[in-house]
């Protein structure tokens, strides 16, 4: 590998890393200057009427409230392709040892050999009865990187070479195969009797702000015969959103997979995307965020940690246009993530944070669950439980779950356990065979 591949892969990581490695010095981190403010009214209806049954949420609530995510922060995404193609380029019924079959799929979002591709990569435990459920997450830097298993393909990504000032499409090295196996254990999901599932962010969008032109916003929008995004269409944030709906559509193939007992789940800025791909697509069973802060779980109105300013300042590319008119005017923003939480109802939904995280405003994470309980209570289903931020390392809920945990901005073993207990609750234990 030649020194100029190394370097881009460098990059590649650290475009990778959590948000809290740069924290600037003007953030606030005191309570006492969080400030007054006024969250929407989940249950008021545009036309000032309150929302007292499901049916109205349903029908009437819910519809504005996802018109407004769309049109003033994610933008609008496409429909599903109607000449999108799935093709399973590998099998190994014998991976990890004989504990799961390893599958390799490429969906490919048009009829042409050159349309936009993403690799998804699947495991299913052998042991369990088919269909099995599943989770499914997207990753930050390739497929190969969440296992040692040598028999995952390592594909290549385009990358920002700061040093340089230029993109270019490097192939990781094979030392970087298991990298983030500490966020990922395999082994375990699978012994509990679910299939693991992801795909590489970059498959999606490359995450810098000219990425999209080698994504599928960048595909989408040369089919559409329009030379720039509208102020309203879909940031990166949504576009891995829209590439979690797309796996699922190849779940609803696959005779191995449940495709009704799916959980969606991700770390940081995918946690932003998951809870976006559960609101814009009730067929995902659960919804798990983890550590996903400002545009994600935190509330906006708290002048706690990143602000809409800050994140939309360093990303650009993450959501729509229209969502840089509140940088200095949060209050003026239609919707919050209180809302962004109660769109999943009534399915369940898990909200974690982390005791240092405080760039993510882990009290601010709590408050949404919090503030959503009131629409799951209008599906009769039970919220947090609990009125005060609870202790750490002591999760609490029913329907809406949440914790925060000992340490930084991560996923560790702690956290999946309790998603794991929680999938169990709310979807059954899996069956063995």
């Amino acid at each position: 590998m030649n020194c100029t591949s190394r370097f881009a892969i460098a990059v590649l990581l650290l475009a990778s890393a959590p948000a809290t490695l740069a924290q600037p010095a003007g953030a606030n981190y005191d309570e006492a200057k969080v400030g007054d403010y006024s969250l929407p009214d989940a249950l008021k209806l545009a036309n000032g009427s309150k929302v007292t049954d499901a049916a109205t949420w349903k029908n009437q609530r819910r519809p504005e409230l996802l018109r407004l995510f769309e049109s003033q922060m994610h933008g609008r995404s496409p429909a599903r392709p109607r000449d999108m193609k799935f093709e399973v380029t590998s099998t190994d019924k014998g991976a990890l040892g004989g504990k799961a079959t390893r599958k390799e799929v490429t969906v490919r979002f048009g009829a042409a050999p050159d349309a936009v591709a993403m690799r998804l990569l699947l495991y299913v435990p052998n042991a369990a009865r088919k269909p099995v459920p599943a989770f499914i997450g997207v990753n930050f830097e390739g497929n190969h990187t969440i296992s040692a298993d040598p028999g995952i393909t390592i594909t290549p990504q385009w990358v920002w070479n700061s040093r340089d000032r230029k993109e270019e499409l490097v192939t990781p090295a094979d030392s970087t195969r298991g990298k983030s196996i500490g966020r990922w254990p395999l082994e375990t999901v699978l012994a509990r009797g679910y299939a693991v599932a992801t795909i590489p962010r970059a498959d999606i969008e490359p995450d810098y702000a000219t990425g999209w032109k080698h994504g599928v916003r960048g595909y989408f929008l040369k089919q559409s015969g329009k030379a720039e995004f509208a102020a309203d269409d879909w940031g990166a944030i949504a576009a891995w959103a829209w590439g979690l709906s797309r796996a699922l559509d190849y779940f609803e193939t696959d005779r191995d997979m449940d495709a009704r007992r799916v959980v969606v789940m991700g770390h940081s800025r995918m946690g932003k995307a998951v809870l976006w791909a559960g609101a814009s697509d009730g067929r995902f069973a659960i919804v798990i965020s983890n550590n996903s802060g400002e545009g994600g779980a935190a509330l906006a109105r708290r002048n706690f940690g990143e602000t809409i300013e800050r994140i939309n300042t360093s990303f650009p590319h993450w959501f729509c246009a229209n969502y840089k008119d509140y940088n200095t005017n949060v209050a003026a923003l239609p919707v919050d993530a209180h809302l962004l939480v109660a769109l999943a109802a009534p399915r369940p939904v898990y909200v974690a944070s982390a005791e240092e995280d405080k760039w993510a405003d882990p009290k601010g994470e709590f408050l949404s669950a919090k503030h959503a309980e009131p629409v799951y209570r209008l599906f009769g289903r039970g919220g947090l439980g609990v009125e005060e931020w609870p202790a750490v390392d002591k999760p609490v809920g029913d329907a809406i779950g949440y914790h925060v945990r000992t340490g930084k901005h991560d996923v560790t073993d702690y956290d999946w356990e309790q998603y794991l207990n929680f999938a169990d609750k709310h979807l059954g234990r899996a069956r063995p065979r």
